[in-house]
């Protein structure tokens, strides 16, 4: 067992927390999250971070290890995740990588090489000119693997990724080593009007926590123009507080937002034919015994 991984992914609100704890307590795994923003302090409501409660004794990696006013890369991401997975194979227990950020889970499970580029202050100034719309459609022609997978609403990574490909003159999906991973790829989804809904449900839980979170996040010296950049449901509460939306505008872009969001997603994990996708828990279970 010690060179194998479980992989959990799926779109955002598909329910593959619950699933990946239920599997973890059978298999005496640990989870290691692959959440482009659940590495960040203090970003708990808006990113669904799990609970103390909610890990059910679970061990859990890679969530609060940076500081949400500096960028974390995938880079950074790729050496702390593999450190993690190794380090639990060496204890004799199964990691399971659970998330929904599926560059960040390419990143361990493809084994790609990530340049690590320094930022080209020229290149930003000229590209911070642009607007996110012009930004998505100059990687679309330079990179359009990694477009399909980007938030075509956030300006810094659409920038970052730019500067990558243009840097290194190259794509980086093109630049892949062989994987240390024996790899079970398990995929959670449900039909598009069920998303729709558990979406609807999840945001009624939650803003009024939001609101409360980000104000906090706002307090604690994260500016505007950050909070704006981390995306989605941080992005549009900024947009509230300062004033630029109501309450009900808020909502309903959130809403708009994590659907095409969840659609990206789909449309990046598709790609990938070792995908197993399960209905059941049942269907999950058969699939890791077999594995294992």
């Amino acid at each position: 067992m010690n060179n194998k991984l479980i992989v959990i992914l799926g779109p955002t609100a598909s329910g593959k927390t619950d699933v990946s704890i239920a599997l973890a307590k059978k298999y005496d795994g640990e989870v290691v999250s692959a959440d482009s923003r659940q590495v960040y302090k203090g970003l708990n409501i808006g990113s669904g971070k799990i609970t103390k409660k909610e890990m059910q004794g679970v061990k859990h990696h890679l969530l609060d290890i940076a500081n949400a006013k500096s960028k974390f890369s995938v880079a950074q991401y790729q050496k702390q995740a593999l450190k993690a997975i190794k380090d639990i194979q060496k204890r004799g227990n199964l990691p399971f990588l659970v998330g929904g950020t599926g560059f960040y889970i390419q990143s361990v499970v493809d084994g790609i090489v990530i340049p690590e580029v320094p930022p080209n202050a020229a290149l930003r100034k000229r590209l911070e000119k642009k607007s996110p719309e012009q930004l998505f459609l100059m990687l679309k022609k330079l990179d359009p693997i990694r477009a399909k997978s980007i938030d075509a609403k956030n300006p810094r990574r659409l920038v970052r990724a730019i500067e990558i490909v243009t840097t290194t003159k190259k794509p980086i999906q093109k630049l892949e080593i062989n994987n240390q991973f024996e790899v079970l790829q398990l995929g959670i989804n449900k039909p598009q009007e069920e998303l729709k809904k558990r979406i609807q449900k999840r945001l009624q839980k939650r803003l009024k926590g939001l609101i409360t979170e980000v104000k906090k996040l706002h307090v604690n010296g994260l500016s505007w123009k950050r909070l704006e950049e981390l995306g989605l449901e941080y992005r549009f509460v900024a947009q509230y507080l300062q004033g630029t939306l109501s309450k009900g505008e808020m909502q309903e872009k959130i809403q708009q937002e994590s659907e095409q969001f969840a659609k990206r997603q789909m449309t990046w994990f598709k790609r990938d034919k070792k995908i197993h996708w399960v209905k059941t828990q049942k269907e999950a279970h058969a699939l890791i015994k077999k594995f294992l």
